[in-house]
């Protein structure tokens, strides 16, 4: 049995060490120099870069993927856990770490409100609540069928899917910078807190559970050690190619054909390309359910990222900090619905050399700077605004955090929405695929077993669970629940 899995980041890896642990014959093609998808690593003057994803939880998910093989995760990479998980700074220069121990966090709340303490264990319980059910049970089963969905909805109303995380979490927490700090995970996972559905509430209790987790050497190092399991365990990669068009005939699909002239044919075939690109780009004609999700799909924001270095240190910046600016709905809403570039912003930054000093030189700081952006909806001409909009990052974190930054930056480079849509064939140059609402989950979202086809799978950002890191390695695991019995190789 053979299966060729199209697109190399964490969802197609883990899809083709499942597959292979099941004795598919697996290839793997991926357009990107390196596998891992958005989890490419960049190297300017000494300075070394994560390219996308920075925040490992749900750990345990990755070493799954090694202990398939007989194999520990742990003799290969170090996970070493963070502390705190994020600071943040708010627009008053108060810093607020949120990170392990419940009596820390009880006494950081407490700086702020003292009655939000209670009101975070009640946050917690809802957290907890959703996680048994949308992390535990409902994480990796697949929803094709809607007679599945059909059985989820007693519960899913009784745990007020339909909610906000924003709404939950005002429930419990009072504080405004409060209120910001404990809303805004969605945005990790490309959605706006006040439209994005409860159930992405459980992070709180996910963080809570594992912990947040940096790999020595970077995600990059990680991605090296699934491409070096990959290799171990006879999986096929080939980097550098891009899937040009899926071809189908009836229910089945046929074959897939690559930049380099030839088509390649498998039993399976497994997806883990944007499915707005799969299905309105490389499949001609798609499915009818799938045109129709398509055209009524709302892609998640774009990203400007900013990546530099520095040739001194800030020892007072935390390896995750997210810094607020002076609005947040307003913000959002310029971001999501109006897609307009605001002359201020919010900002995630990433210092890998508070925890791994080899990412820069002795004596320096590597850093990325992540700012949400309007997706190519807004007509952004980044040739133009991205330059601005740096200089206005640079400004603030000068004013801020980051004493003497102009004159301490060096090596400076940028991402934007057209890089997304150039590098990654992401549609619209969204940075996760599908925005995270309830009509964009579960059943809604694309499916893990394709719509009206019989021999291809979805895994990745774009279907269920979702995106992020357990998200999509979740994807993965959905798989082993779809693919017929006896479909393992002899």
């Amino acid at each position: 049995m053979h299966s060729l899995v199209m697109g190399g980041g964490f969802g197609g890896i883990a899809a083709a060490l499942r597959l292979r642990a099941r004795g598919h014959e697996v290839t793997l093609v991926d357009r990107c120099s390196r596998l891992g998808g958005r989890a490419q690593v960049f190297e300017r003057d000494g300075y070394r870069h994560d390219a996308g994803p920075t925040v490992i939880t749900a750990p345990f998910l990755f070493a799954e993927l090694f202990e398939l093989f007989g194999e520990s995760l742990h003799d290969h990479l170090e996970l070493r856990p963070l502390d705190p998980w994020y600071r943040f700074r708010f627009p008053d220069d108060s810093l607020f770490d949120y990170g392990p121990g419940l009596e820390r966090m009880e006494s950081e709340i407490a700086r702020f409100n003292p009655a939000d303490v209670a009101g975070y264990h009640g946050l917690l319980a809802e957290s907890r609540e959703l996680f048994e059910i949308g992390f535990r049970e409902l994480g990796y089963q697949p929803f094709h069928r809607a007679s599945f969905m059909a059985r989820q909805i007693p519960r899913l109303l009784r745990l007020r899917f339909d909610r906000s995380v924003w709404t939950m979490v005002a429930r419990h927490i009072k504080h405004p910078y409060l209120r910001r700090a404990l809303s805004l995970q969605p945005l990790l996972v490309g959605g706006n807190p006040f439209d994005t559905t409860c159930i992405y509430g459980l992070i709180h209790y996910l963080e809570r559970e594992w912990g947040v987790h940096f790999a020595m050497g970077g995600t990059g190092a990680l991605v090296a050690e699934l491409a070096n399991l990959l290799e171990r365990q006879g999986v096929r990669v080939e980097n550098g190619r891009s899937i040009t068009a899926v071809h189908r005939n009836g229910r089945r699909i046929t074959g897939a054909s690559v930049d380099d002239g030839r088509t390649l044919k498998a039993d399976h075939f497994v997806s883990n390309l944007d499915p707005m690109h799969l299905y309105g780009e490389l499949m001609q004609p798609a499915p009818v359910a799938t045109r129709v999700k398509r055209r009524l799909a709302q892609t998640s924001m774009g990203l400007f990222v900013l990546y530099f270095g520095t040739d001194c240190t800030y020892p007072d910046v935390a390896h995750h900090t997210i810094w607020l600016g002076d609005r947040y709905r307003e913000l959002l809403r310029d971001i999501f619905d109006r897609k307009i570039l605001s002359e201020d912003f919010s900002l995630y930054l990433h210092r890998p050399t508070a925890t791994d000093p080899s990412f820069a030189p002795a004596g320096h700081d590597s850093f990325y700077v992540l700012a949400p952006v309007p997706n190519q909806l807004g007509n952004i001409d980044w040739d133009v605004e991205g330059p601005r909009l740096q200089q206005r990052i640079v400004e603030a974190l000068e004013a801020t955090l980051m004493p003497g930054l102009s004159a301490h930056l060096r090596s400076a480079f940028a991402m934007t929405p057209d890089d997304f849509r150039q590098q990654y064939q992401s549609v619209h140059g969204s940075g996760f695929s599908l925005a995270p609402l309830f009509r964009q989950s579960a059943w809604f979202r694309f499916h893990n077993q394709a719509e009206g086809l019989d021999n291809l799978y979805l895994v990745g950002a774009g279907t269920h669970p979702g995106a992020g890191m357990p998200g999509v390695l979740s994807s993965a695991k959905v798989l082993e629940r779809l693919f017929p019995e006896g479909s393992e190789a002899a």
